[in-house]
């Protein structure tokens, strides 16, 4: 067992020189290293004989997080580790969890703040747990301290490696220089983001619940075959005409067609591609590609928008599907931009058939060619029309809380410096938890 940190005698520092800042007179200044405990993590995603099970907070949700909290317990990988790796890397609430290394500069010392107590995920490879000293350092305060430009400089001027890898050593992260006010206003700061992060987690939850009740609705209607007859019941449980379809290999109901995704898609008009060096941080139209995230970027140019909406997106190498019901541009190679030329297929409709695709995956490879020939069951359009009605206003409102949570997190990353170098002071007479 590794011994505690021994935290008697910790003074703060004179002689740094803070990357040319200036810097709040009540502002101390210490080494990382003495006012907090750091482990690396060397957990890998195997699952090993002889080893206890446990779940894994990977880089991929270090990265792609402000905080880490219960209620993403169930999206943690399952691996296995040793008792001694248990007992080090366990997410406890309080700690601050960051990347140490990456492929690139830009991806290594983001930080997530550990905002619950979990008693099997532990820390996984290519990351560092800091365990501060809660006498001196909160890990809420730390972690937006560890996103400031600040930071990000003093990371990039002391990563070690080559264009393949790049990291961050030990000694690097013991010696990083932190600014820390007093106990008390580290709390207020940490709160106020603790606080904005909080509504953009649950704007996220609010949109990943909308999206799940679409697909509920459709799987009921479209799969299950049970929308509402003319008398309000579901129609196949209450005796629907079913008629076979031999394409399909099914029944549906009587009058329903079918025909392949191609024959349905209409035209669009070829527009520029944004390369990733293009994108902009703040800009008037996103920029979506064929990634995992909703929004890549910003561009102020109007003339290389796709201003037909609600636009359903397709990615060719990756098979990210998107709805996208408002004007954008288009990122780097590989996104299809679908349109129905089918008045008996919306575009909510259609968005929700290509999702619920098994789309063949021969590995690497363009997909749309696959997409083209898949099946798509042409309902009444009075089904179509009555299904339309319930499920936009759905996607209208998760398309608020993207571009809310947008705003939200340039407020955040605003604020940010202002707070760290004391130009914004934090009024006391606010409450918190």
């Amino acid at each position: 067992m590794e011994q505690a940190k021994n935290w008697e005698g910790v003074k703060p520092i004179t002689d740094v020189n803070w990357l040319g800042c200036l810097l709040s007179s009540n502002l101390k200044r210490y080494k990382l290293g003495d006012i907090a405990e750091i482990i690396i993590s060397s957990v890998d995603k195997k699952t090993k004989d002889g080893e206890q099970k446990v779940r894994l907070c990977n880089f991929v949700d270090v990265y792609h997080n402000w905080a880490i909290t219960k209620s993403m317990h169930n999206s943690f990988m399952i691996a296995s580790a040793k008792g001694k790796d248990i007992e080090r890397l366990s997410l406890k609430k309080g700690y601050v969890a960051f990347t140490k290394d990456s492929e690139t500069r830009d991806d290594i010392g983001i930080s997530t703040y550990i905002a619950d107590d979990f008693n099997d995920v532990i820390l996984g490879y290519h990351c560092a747990l800091v365990k501060p000293n809660e006498d001196i350092l909160s890990g809420k305060y730390l972690n937006a301290f560890l996103h400031s430009n600040y930071i990000t400089k003093y990371f990039e001027l002391n990563a070690t490696g080559s264009g393949m890898r790049y990291t961050l050593s030990i000694q690097t992260l013991h010696d990083m220089p932190i600014l820390l006010p007093s106990l008390e206003e580290q709390q207020y700061i940490g709160d106020i983001f603790s606080t904005i992060d909080r509504k953009i987690e649950l704007n996220r939850t609010i949109n990943h619940n909308l999206e799940a009740m679409a697909k509920q609705l459709y799987d009921y209607w479209f799969v299950q075959f049970d929308f509402p007859n003319e008398n309000g019941k579901p129609y196949k449980s209450s005796g629907g005409k079913m008629v076979w379809n031999e394409k399909l290999k099914q029944a549906i109901p009587e009058g329903w067609n079918v025909d392949v995704i191609g024959n349905i898609l209409d035209k669009y008009p070829t527009t520029k591609r944004y390369e990733t060096k293009e994108y902009l941080s703040i800009g008037k139209y996103p920029i979506v590609d064929q990634g995992d995230a909703y929004i890549v970027g910003f561009t102020n140019e109007n003339d290389n928008l796709l201003s037909r909406y609600p636009a359903v997106l397709f990615g060719d190498h990756s098979t990210k599907v998107k709805l996208l019901d408002f004007p954008f541009a288009r990122g780097a190679d590989g996104t299809q931009i679908l349109y129905s030329n089918n008045l008996l297929v919306s575009q909510y409709y259609l968005y929700l058939v290509i999702v619920s695709l098994q789309i063949p995956n021969p590995g690497y490879s363009r997909h749309f060619k696959y997409l083209k020939e898949l099946p798509i069951v042409i309902p009444h359009k009075s089904v179509i029309d009555t299904f339309t009605e319930i499920v936009k206003p759905l996607y209208i409102e998760k398309k608020e809380n993207v571009f809310a949570n947008i705003v939200l997190t340039r407020q955040r990353d605003e604020l940010l410096p202002l707070l760290m170098n004391g130009q914004v002071s934090v009024n006391y007479d606010l409450s918190h938890d």
